[in-house]
């Protein structure tokens, strides 16, 4: 097979960092190549200048043997590069085709043609087998299928080599087995595929080649084929890992968090949660499983009041907590791990140190007189970098130049500082590689072990069955049954995720 790009001595430095370091990289016709790494390795930033979103500061891309400057996106899209990113850059007001068509647009003289942009989209969706509505507003649509039109963006654009950046991060199981499908087709039908991963599982069931990146230097490239998930994983992180979840027997004391008929709704101001009664114990885990949209966000905004309960009742530590504001949950003791970081968890033009302290930024330690006191603050913020082993050169750094990963450990980082009696982990993993996964985990047993109660809410089900001590499935916002982690399977779970009752899958 021959290499359809060559990158050559790529290096690039920000402030303080060096993000790659020399790097070589070869993606050969037709295979998928996964760029595996820790959080902040450089993964992004050498497929960002791949497609002129930066430029190296040394070395060279060959496209087919050609040496070719890649100064911004248009460049690289002309050479048959496209990149679909991890925060999708759709319009949601807008529909299918419209999205897709942006930019390149089919005109009947001087005016849009778009029964001829509709046929197109009809025409690549069927030759790809993704197949999409394209007259669908794309804010009406699930996470899988606005990636699907991510994905037919860049074919509409003649892309020959397509790079994934973290395309699994916000899919459910079911849409992760269609992306796999859909990959090999594209790669069947002679395109390329780059993959940013950190996720093991899927390296192994997805790709041809993978290369480990750590700390902006390449460690190897290694067939899919002859590796497994223990090696992959000690290269990328330089260490062995544990990928098992160890904790000991839960002692489980008397609730802290109790929930009595709660009914919210979403949005669209339709019923999301219906009726809920739930209790979590301190010194216990409980696992909220389900397919995304069944009920799980709302839920937690609730509790947490970030949205109004239209009924029943919310009890931390015997005291109504019901639709009080956000602030006064907080003080009562409620730490929460969002599950958009972008959206709920920090402000992305602030620095680390301003993010280290929202929510608690009223608080004596961090005041002086009638404003805040930056030297505390800095400093606090240094700890849980060193605490928490988050990779940045320093605090005073804006939220939005840290790595996705890195983003969540310093809100993992802050909402566990606060030694909360009940910690509401929503996606708290998604987006880490294996050695911060497996730190977050420690941190949650860390707080079950000292008595407080964990809400965890995950669509990873291997994170919920390795975690919890109880698993709660939510099915068209209701909790269809409970568990105890010891008898659930991943098939029970599944039917019950489905709708269907624990003795369905007896």
């Amino acid at each position: 097979m021959s290499a359809v790009i060559e990158m050559k001595g790529i290096s690039k430095s920000f402030p303080g960092i060096r993000a790659n370091d020399n790097i070589n990289l070869k993606i050969e016709q037709g295979e998928i190549h996964v760029l595996l790494g820790e959080n902040g390795a450089g993964k992004s930033t050498l497929m960002n200048i791949l497609y002129g979103l930066y430029q190296p500061d040394e070395g060279q891309i060959l496209i087919k043997g050609k040496p070719v400057k890649i100064v911004n996106p248009n460049v690289a899209i002309s050479h048959g590069i496209g990149m679909v990113h991890q925060h999708f850059m759709l319009i949601p007001p807008f529909t299918v085709t419209e999205n897709i068509i942006l930019g390149k647009e089919p005109h009947k003289g001087t005016t849009l043609d778009i029964q001829k942009a509709i046929s197109d989209v009809e025409e690549i969706s069927k030759k790809y087998e993704l197949r999409v509505d394209p007259r669908v507003i794309v804010r009406d649509i699930s996470v899988g299928m606005q990636q699907r039109v991510e994905i037919l963006k860049t074919l509409y654009r003649g892309a020959e080599i397509l790079i994934l950046d973290e395309p699994t991060a916000v899919l459910t199981p079911q849409e992760i087995d269609e992306l796999c499908i859909i990959m090999r087709s594209l790669v069947y039908q002679g395109k390329s595929i780059i993959l940013i991963t950190h996720k093991l599982k899927e390296v192994m069931s997805m790709s041809d080649k993978v290369t480990i990146i750590r700390r902006g230097k390449v460690i190897d490239t290694l067939n899919t084929k002859d590796t497994n998930i223990d090696e992959l994983a000690e290269k990328m992180v330089g260490r062995k890992v544990s990928l098992t979840v160890e904790k000991k027997e839960a002692k489980v004391l008397s609730p802290i968090l109790e929930i009595k008929g709660l009914k919210v709704l979403d949005n669209r101001k339709l019923e999301a949660v219906k009726g809920i009664d739930l209790q979590v114990h301190g010194g216990e885990i409980l696992g909220i499983a389900g397919v995304d949209g069944n009920g799980q966000s709302e839920l937690v905004q609730a509790i947490t009041g970030l949205s109004k309960a239209e009924a029943g009742e919310v009890f931390l530590n015997g005291k109504d907590i019901t639709n009080l504001p956000p602030r006064e949950i907080i003080a009562g003791g409620v730490g929460h791990i969002p599950e958009d970081r972008h959206k709920r968890g920090l402000v992305l033009a602030y620095t680390l140190a301003e993010n280290s302290i929202l929510g608690s930024h009223y608080l004596k330690k961090f005041r002086k007189g009638m404003g805040l006191s930056y030297q505390n603050i800095r400093e606090y913020c240094r700890k849980l970098i060193s605490e928490y082993d988050i990779r940045t050169p320093n605090e005073k750094v804006i939220a939005k130049s840290l790595s996705g990963g890195n983003q969540q450990k310093l809100i993992v980082a802050r909402e566990i500082d606060r030694d909360p009696s009940l910690c509401i982990a929503s996606q708290p993993t998604r987006g880490l590689d294996v050695g911060a996964i497996e730190f977050v985990h420690k941190k949650l047993i860390e707080l079950r072990d000292e008595g407080k109660a964990v809400l965890l809410v995950s669509l990873e089900l291997d994170e919920v069955m390795d975690l919890s001590d109880r698993i709660a499935v939510m099915y068209d916002g209701k909790i269809v049954g409970i568990l105890d982690a010891k008898d659930a399977t991943e098939k029970k779970l599944g039917i019950m995720m489905a709708g269907g009752s624990a003795q369905d899958a007896v």
